[in-house]
């Protein structure tokens, strides 16, 4: 037991009966349960009590043990000055200031199912997966479950993408170069090329970008990848980067993306070429992106995009590979950008130009295969079985946001599976 827990409680009414009798006696009738208070102060606002046919209204404060009452510092702060009623889980001691102020204390324990406190102490233990897999049911979601998690995950995308918005003086194309960088770095250099596309003015990409040659070599300069030169082709590169450097007045900032732990198809040397190539082969990218009617208009969009020829035969500088091979992006590369760049910005132009058209990225998700990953390999232990890339997106979500961090008492999935009937 834990006063979180209490709390919740006491916020969804979860008692046996309700002919609540105070520690000296009388009878008390709650009018108003009170609203949940996350802040500092009492823990439930605005709640309205009856007490020999005289109606309160003010605070209520709960507690484990009334003692709380003391080690949480309560006596004497005037943020508990319009107390109404102290409710505890176990009456072990009085408290004078409040006798002398005649609040009543409510002991909680006899109206409190033990098997729902079980169930609520079983969420808090260490688990392999979820808090609650030992209580899941696949039958107990909520109804539109899936929709609700993924509106809440694209809302939480728009809220930083709004952000962005500003930081670039409306200029969507240079968000979407922000966010399309951050996702070609995968997780690993996802950070660091971020860094490089906030590093440039985007006007600079947009100016070179018919330019392959020039548009590499900005970005390999930028990586410090060009310092020492292997090949002809690298001389080439640091030639060009030389010159956008004076003719921009690029700064000397330098990042230093990782190769360790990434398979050779995902090393930043190939990831940024095709970035570069994509930028040089879709003209008016955000445009397309935005007028892309279905899934099949946003992957003719991605489907030609492949690193430079350099690239055919090697995955780092000057070191030639025994496999040649011309490195286009993968299906499910693409639908990782789509996914998590794509869709999500689609949502947030519609959100603010075109809102009668919303809902269609929820369809976008539906035409999209399910992801496959390790979270969702334990989604599926438990019973699950996704279709598409809406609930494959919903259920990470909700597992990075309620389960991994043991949010249980604000899941929906978490309130289903505690308050059904047995």
């Amino acid at each position: 037991m834990n006063e979180e827990i209490l709390q919740y409680l006491w916020n969804f009414k979860k008692f046996g009966n309700f002919d609540f009798i105070s520690t000296d006696g009388r009878k008390i009738e709650i009018l108003e349960f009170g609203e949940w208070n996350k802040n500092s102060g009492p823990d439930f606002l605005f709640a309205k009590i009856k007490i020999d046919d005289l109606i309160f209204a003010g605070n209520i404060e709960i507690h484990i043990k009334a003692s709380d009452w003391f080690f949480h510092n309560h006596s004497g702060n005037p943020e508990f000055g319009n107390l109404i009623l102290h409710a505890v889980y176990i009456n072990d001691c009085d408290i004078p200031e409040l006798e002398k102020q005649n609040i009543p204390t409510l002991e909680l324990k006899n109206y409190i199912d033990e098997e729902l406190i079980l169930k609520h102490q079983n969420l808090s233990k260490e688990h392999s997966f979820i808090a609650c897999d030992e209580l899941f049911d696949k039958n107990k979601i909520p109804l539109f479950f899936q929709e609700e998690v993924l509106l809440k995950k694209l809302d939480e995308k728009s809220e930083i993408f709004g952000k962005s918005l500003l930081n670039y003086q409306n200029n969507y194309e240079a968000v979407l170069f922000q966010n399309l960088a951050y996702t070609f770095g995968l997780k690993v250099n996802a950070e660091i090329f971020l860094q490089m596309a906030e590093s440039l003015d985007f006007s600079i990409v947009q100016k070179i970008k018919q330019n392959p040659t020039q548009l590499e070599a900005l970005f390999f300069g930028i990586c410090d990848f060009l310092d020492e030169s292997k090949d002809e082709r690298m001389q080439i590169w640091k030639r060009e980067f030389d010159f956008l450097k004076v003719k921009f007045n690029l700064s000397d900032f330098r990042i230093h993306p990782k190769f360790s732990k990434l398979r050779p198809p995902n090393f930043p040397t190939i990831r940024l070429s095709q970035l570069a190539n994509l930028y040089h082969s879709q003209p008016n990218l955000f445009s397309k992106l935005i007028e892309a009617k279905s899934i099949e208009d946003l992957y003719k969009i991605f489907e030609d995009v492949k690193a430079s020829g350099y690239w055919d035969n090697r995955f780092n500088f000057g070191k030639i590979s025994s496999v040649e091979s011309k490195k286009y992006l993968s299906q499910d590369f693409i639908d990782l950008i789509i996914i998590n760049t794509i869709l999500p910005l689609k949502y947030f132009y519609y959100k603010n130009h075109n809102p009668e058209i919303v809902d269609d990225i929820f369809e976008f998700y539906k035409q999209m295969k399910p992801e496959k990953n390790s979270v969702l390999d334990e989604w599926k232990k438990l019973g699950l079985k996704f279709e598409n890339a809406s609930q494959t997106q919903a259920f990470l979500y909700q597992y990075k946001v309620f389960c991994n961090q043991k949010k249980c008492l604000n899941c929906s999935i978490g309130f289903q599976l505690l308050n059904n009937d047995r």
